[in-house]
């Protein structure tokens, strides 16, 4: 399948693995660009720009296809060093960035200096607009349905992506409820040049991550994610536990005068006992709406074959059978 996304970063297939927190490892992003997409090494779960430099060489072991590095903006008071980060991304030779979050304006001349394609993450379409106005090359639209932070306009898929191909000229993925052919082919008639996807990725059998987070999603339906940190404008969806519902709880007791400190104990520092040591009721973990449509943790290769194969039938036999002049043709269930 060629969109302008394949064209874009040189890879076989519109699917790329989003930056997530201690999931986004060499293990995964190369299983990722071996299968034919783009993996992602998210750049912040490394503790020091060094870290970042050695995994970004771990990576450039295990595969010869292009892959990527998230490096996500936060507001800080003591931000992390940024600049070592986009050191490490240059020397490395790396050449797909994923930014996220604060505007990634005050990087972009090094990193466009260096050759790196750019790919910037946003949930709304005049932060879209914003970003194709700073020169990024590519656009991840999330939607509400998304894992990790959907924004505060609460706008789903359905609508977003339209909104997006109507205003963008830089092509864009579909990021949030992505999860099979379905999804791909969803995206890209409403105008996405391909899919983004994370809580996906994680039920996979090369996510690095405790088996218990994997069975997690796969038990999941898509009711039991909720919505944390909406009264502090820095919402968040996650999969439920006991300790998300100790944090809720404490929203709805303390109301507009919740402050991060209150609820620190359910968010900080939770994903590596979540994601290493397996403790599914630690606190608040990035997990989508999708996790009702995931039944099963394959390989990545086994995935995206399936999943291209799959959109294959679709357009070819669903959708150009109810064509007037398509040729008669047996009923698919897909």
């Amino acid at each position: 399948m060629r969109t302008r996304i394949t064209e874009l970063f040189g890879i076989e297939h519109p699917i790329i693995q989003g930056g997530m927190h201690f999931v986004g490892l060499a293990e995964l992003a190369a299983a990722v660009s071996n299968a034919g997409g783009l993996g992602l090494i998210t750049a912040l779960t490394q503790p020091t720009p060094d870290h970042l430099a050695a995994e970004i060489a771990k990576c450039r072991g295990m595969t010869d296809k292009p892959f990527g590095v998230n490096l996500t903006f936060l507001p800080s008071v003591t931000p992390p060093d940024y600049p070592g980060y986009v050191k490490a991304i240059v020397d490395g030779g790396v050449k797909v960035v994923e930014t996220a979050g604060n505007n990634p304006q005050k990087w972009m001349p090094g990193l466009k200096e260096a050759g790196i394609k750019v790919i910037h993450k946003c949930t709304s379409v005049r932060h879209a607009l914003k970003a194709e106005g700073i020169g990024v090359d590519a656009l991840s639209i999330d939607g509400f349905e998304c894992g990790g932070h959907p924004g505060e306009d609460d706008v789903p898929n359905f609508i977003l992506l339209p909104r997006a191909a109507e205003e963008l000229k830089v092509p864009f993925v579909a990021s949030g409820g992505m999860a099979d052919a379905r999804s791909l082919v969803g995206a890209l008639a409403m105008g996405a040049e391909g899919m983004n996807m994370g809580t996906r990725f994680i039920a996979t059998q090369e996510a690095p991550v405790h088996p218990n987070v994997k069975a997690a999603i796969v038990a999941a339906s898509e009711l039991d994610t909720r919505l944390i940190m909406r009264p502090l404008r820095n919402t968040e969806r996650v999969l439920n536990n006991a300790g998300v519902e100790k944090l809720l709880a404490k929203e709805k007791e303390l109301g507009a005068a919740i402050t991060f400190a209150d609820i620190a104990p359910e968010v900080a520092g939770v994903y590596p006992r979540i994601m290493r040591g397996g403790e599914m009721d630690a606190g608040g973990w990035s997990c989508g709406m999708v996790a009702g449509l995931i039944h099963d943790v394959p390989t990545v290769k086994e995935l995206i074959d399936r999943i291209m194969a799959e959109a294959d039938q679709i357009i070819r036999g669903r959708l150009v059978g109810f064509l007037d002049d398509a040729p008669a043709k047996a009923p698919m269930h897909v």
